[in-house]
């Protein structure tokens, strides 16, 4: 039993070892993209089969644009960064759903989605690129194959304890333990982390993209008032709260504004 966990321990630690280039940071991540995007592209298009595509409008035109602006832009600072050919794998899409839910979402690999329900809240299109730069960045940082990585991790520590606990009493007590415990002491904050680096990354890219990343905070504060307030504890949710959020994007938006500079862009719209 421990040359197993002694195993797993050391597979673990070297399959750790990838980097995220935005913040130099090594991430728990052993899914590569050749494992995991073409289940992501396939299950995409499996959903667009089965919800309602909006084409041909000036509000799914916009979606696109934004999107390959904002694509562009990461790529743009990747490229400056010494990272030619990161994207290579990547199939960037955006398709705007009609759904009055208010949300956006992005798969491993660059497949997006808007619904039609947070339009009202991002109001115009520095709005939508706010959203945009975000659920790109979920991408650029691999955070859908980090959370598999964490998920897998944590099942295998759950395998672990049973097989070393023989007493079933003690065994049943453990898996209520470990059960809560790495929900709340580990899966939430790790999702946490991710939404936050999400934040600070897309706030970067689309500033680079040309829009203004000071809407970033408005937005936020639009997405609080459309919540009524209705939430809960941040340390039992998988995003922060909406005011950490605001003071985060309000705090980032002045450096975001300096790393466009690099790149020429001195006027946001």
């Amino acid at each position: 039993m421990k040359k197993l966990i002694l195993t797993l321990a050391f597979f673990l630690s070297i399959t750790a070892c990838k980097v995220n280039p935005f913040t130099g940071k090594k991430v728990f991540n052993f899914y590569g993209n050749k494992a995991i995007f073409p289940t992501a592209f396939a299950q995409y298009d499996q959903f667009l089969t089965e919800n309602a595509v909006v084409e041909n409008t000036a509000e799914s035109r916009m979606i696109a644009n934004v999107g390959q602006r904002i694509a562009s832009a990461a790529e743009r600072w990747l490229n400056a960064n010494g990272y030619e050919g990161y994207l290579n794998d990547y199939q960037w899409e955006y398709n705007l759903v009609k759904d009055e839910t208010v949300n956006a979402w992005c798969m491993p690999g660059g497949k997006i989605v808007f619904y039609t329900g947070i339009l009202p809240i991002t109001q115009q299109e520095t709005g939508v690129a706010v959203v945009m730069g975000h659920e790109v960045a979920h991408a650029l940082a691999d955070h859908g194959a980090q959370r598999m990585s964490a998920g897998t991790a944590q099942q295998l520590g759950a395998v672990l304890g049973n097989v070393a606990i023989q007493d079933e009493q003690k065994r049943n007590l453990f898996n209520q333990a470990y059960g809560i415990g790495s929900q709340l002491g580990i899966m939430l904050p790790f999702s946490r982390g991710h939404e936050t680096e999400a934040d600070r990354i897309g706030l970067q890219i689309m500033a680079i993209a040309g829009y203004d990343p000071t809407e970033a905070a408005e937005l936020w504060k639009r997405m609080k008032a459309n919540s009524g307030g209705q939430a809960p504890p941040e340390f039992m949710s998988t995003h922060p709260s909406n005011d950490t959020r605001i003071a985060n994007l309000t705090e980032w938006a002045p450096q975001a504004r300096e790393e466009a500079l690099k790149f020429g862009v001195t006027t946001f719209e």
